[in-house]
């Protein structure tokens, strides 16, 4: 009984914290939204395809992220401090060259991006200025991410959510000084919105890097920065980044060629779904601390080799993702009308996108145990060709093709083409159930 309480109580440390800094920036990207809104559809979209994009980074930086997550959380529970130090410092490094080669294709080919996601012109010069400035802030959130990580797999996840609170105010704030031109500033629209996220981004980093010295000088904790790994081979550390890398990055990419179908369907179609962005973070947010929670606290007990605890606990997690998901799709069927009446946008807008809520609405469930089961539990023991092919499978064998089909060929409104695509979740969902149930993930590295 004592080591289920602790064991829940741990859960909460991880989960909660990491769930509320999703929702708060999810929170404060509503009220960004909503400034943007005032500036009409197609600044709305723009900002939709471009942040589409930059996403993709965010995507490819969080797997980096993630190995380091089953790697530090595995020797943490095996004790052996050496080696988290060694993971931390290769997988920063790793993060780091990813975020430089992520910024240099968006300063130098930001226009030709756009053009893949929309034909409207106006749309893509617009879009076009907000990536080249926002990819500013890829080398800052690859080390916010390292940071956060590694602070998380010590359960002081309370320390980055305090940090995000911080930055999100100042973006906030600087949100509306830069993009109306307030305090003697000229009025400069997307791009305030953009200049805004990188100084909020900068103060972050700062702040972040303060608190985890902080940490390790208050725990009496030696760091040294080393990538020279001595408990695995580079070879060994290869076949877990590879697998999860490319994972994430497909997977981005599916999002972007939904994304694309999303433009094709006209500007405001797509702003529409731009509109739901942010109430979708604030779902998936309100959970995803439970996928956080799994890979850090499974990753624990692989590292412990208490594989029949790891199973069981690993149970319990599922079950409390499914039944906070049915709780949030309940409140957004009752609630959308009032989330799509902030935006100043046209009526049949707002109208496609509370249908556009519907669809989610059903299927966030499912999202949530695929995020909890792929993003958590199945990879914490770092067989992750695992995951690999579970979301190829569900994203380019079904998603992608449904989403083309319903769009081009069934000629469906943007509701159903996404309904549609994304009924791939259940196809990935089926999979991950199958190889949860054959315990061939838990491994200790």
């Amino acid at each position: 009984m004592k080591a289920e309480s602790s064991f829940f109580k741990s859960v909460i440390t991880i989960s909660i914290p990491v769930a509320l800094q999703c929702m708060l920036q999810s929170s404060f990207s509503i009220v960004d939204q909503i400034m943007i809104g005032q500036l009409g559809s197609v600044s709305v979209a723009a900002i939709g395809l471009a942040g589409k994009f930059s996403s993709i980074f965010s995507v490819v930086v969080a797997a980096v992220g993630a190995v380091a997550g089953i790697m530090i959380s595995q020797y943490i529970g095996a004790g052996d401090e050496q080696e988290v130090n060694r993971s931390f410092s290769l997988n920063t490094v790793v993060a780091g060259l990813t975020a430089l080669l992520f910024m240099a294709v968006c300063m130098s080919f930001s226009r030709q991006i756009m053009r893949i996601y929309t034909t409207d012109t106006g749309t893509v010069e617009i879009a076009a200025g907000y990536l080249r400035l926002i990819s500013v802030t890829f080398l800052p959130m690859a080390f916010d991410t390292l940071l956060s990580t590694m602070l998380r797999c010590m359960e002081k996840a309370s320390l980055p959510l305090y940090v995000s609170i911080i930055a999100a105010l100042i973006n906030t704030g600087l949100n509306y000084i830069l993009i109306f031109g307030k305090l003697g500033f000229e009025p400069m629209g997307v791009n305030g919105a953009a200049i805004a996220t990188i100084l909020a981004q900068g103060v972050n980093l700062l702040l972040l890097f303060a608190g985890f010295v902080y940490v390790m000088m208050r725990g009496k904790k030696t760091f040294f920065f080393s990538v020279r790994l001595t408990k695995m081979t580079y070879r060994q550390y290869w076949n877990i980044l590879f697998p999860i890398f490319i994972t994430e990055f497909m997977w981005s990419l599916g999002e972007n060629v939904y994304a694309s179908i999303y433009g094709h369907l006209g500007t405001s179609d797509c702003a529409a779904m731009t509109l739901t962005y942010p109430v979708q973070g604030l779902m998936i947010g309100a959970l995803s601390g439970l996928s956080q929670a799994a890979g850090i606290l499974i990753g624990k007990e692989l590292g412990n080799r208490e594989y029949d605890s790891a199973y069981t606990r690993s149970k319990k997690l599922i079950i409390y993702g499914l039944t906070g998901s049915l709780v949030l799709s309940v409140g957004l069927m009752i609630f959308k009308g009032m989330y799509t009446g902030l935006y100043r946008v046209e009526a049949p807008v707002k109208e496609v996108a509370q249908q556009i809520l519907v669809a989610f609405a059903i299927l966030s469930p499912v999202k949530v145990l695929n995020m909890i089961l792929g993003g958590g539990i199945l990879r914490s023991g770092g067989r992750t060709k695992i995951i690999l092919w579970i979301d190829l499978t569900g994203t380019w064998l079904f998603g992608v093709p449904l989403g083309l089909l319903g769009a081009f060929v069934l000629k469906l409104s943007i509701p159903y083409v996404y309904f549609l695509l994304s009924l791939e979740e259940c196809i990935r969902l089926l999979i991950s159930f199958i190889m949860f149930r054959k315990k061939s993930w838990m491994q200790t590295i």
